[in-house]
């Protein structure tokens, strides 16, 4: 595995981002398979954090080439040990998206999830032209805010307007799912699909802890945002043992490179 420095936002909350962020759905991945032949098997997915994205890839393609920046998220990798043993369908690298090792021409699919954000664009798109045979799919999709589960907006407001002053100027591009990028390659039609989670009152909880504005907010006033909020989140949430759906707006972006 290759280094490359980078502006590192994620690696001190790698190990909360690992244990507490949502599985992808079933549905988006059968959406993305649906633009590929039955024959495609190589897939790219730069940005991979901790995995949350791969596993669902791994179930559906042959090799799956997950990159990183974060040196912390890929320790932290579902896949990390199969893949240092050279098993599985997961590779795994500490590389940018915008300079990978992969050959011209080697994979059917790029696969970002929740990332894109953090690209240098222009050169990530370049990296998609080279890395793509002809007629390869370009997958990008992210979540924004999560609907306050009925009876908790009051208690999510006041939270959110805690930590709203820490979040990246990137944030508010993953809130409005990409809409105003500027896209290479036709756009495929896309499905409007939700992220959902049956979650306990410990596990919402430990979501909040991985939100990068969270540990902004933390470092910048030396309170824990979460910790100041529990109370009346908890008591908004109802019994601890309680399991509340939570939901995300889920925006998927396809595009074909020209065959």
């Amino acid at each position: 595995m290759s280094s490359n420095p980078f502006k590192d936002h994620f690696s001190a909350l790698a190990q909360s981002y690992a244990a507490s962020r949502p599985e992808y759905p079933d549905a988006l991945f059968d959406a993305i398979a649906a633009q590929l032949p039955a024959t495609a098997v190589r897939v790219w997915e730069p940005g991979c954090g901790s995995g949350q994205a791969t596993r669902g890839l791994a179930a559906r393609f042959e090799r799956v080439h997950a990159t990183e920046p974060s040196a912390a998220q890929i320790e932290r990798h579902w896949a990390r040990e199969a893949a240092l043993r050279g098993e599985g369908r997961v590779s795994l690298a500490i590389e940018p998206a915008e300079r990978c090792s992969l050959a011209d021409a080697s994979v059917e699919l790029v696969a970002v999830a929740q990332a894109m954000h953090w690209f240098d664009r222009e050169r990530f798109y370049a990296e998609c032209e080279r890395v793509l045979v002809p007629g390869g799919v370009l997958a990008v999709w992210a979540y924004g805010d999560f609907l306050p589960p009925e009876g908790m907006v009051e208690a999510v407001e006041a939270f959110r307007a805690r930590i709203d002053p820490y979040w990246q100027t990137e944030n508010a591009e993953v809130r409005d799912g990409y809409a105003g990028y500027r896209w290479p390659f036709a756009a495929l039609p896309a499905p409007a699909l939700w992220l959902e989670a049956e979650w306990s009152l410990s596990r919402w909880l430990g979501y909040l802890h991985s939100l990068s504005a969270v540990e902004r907010c933390r470092a910048a006033t030396g309170d824990d945002p979460v910790a100041l909020h529990r109370a009346a989140l908890s008591a908004a949430w109802g019994a601890a043992e309680d399991v509340r759906t939570v939901q995300w707006p889920l925006h998927l972006h396809l595009r074909r490179k020209p065959g």
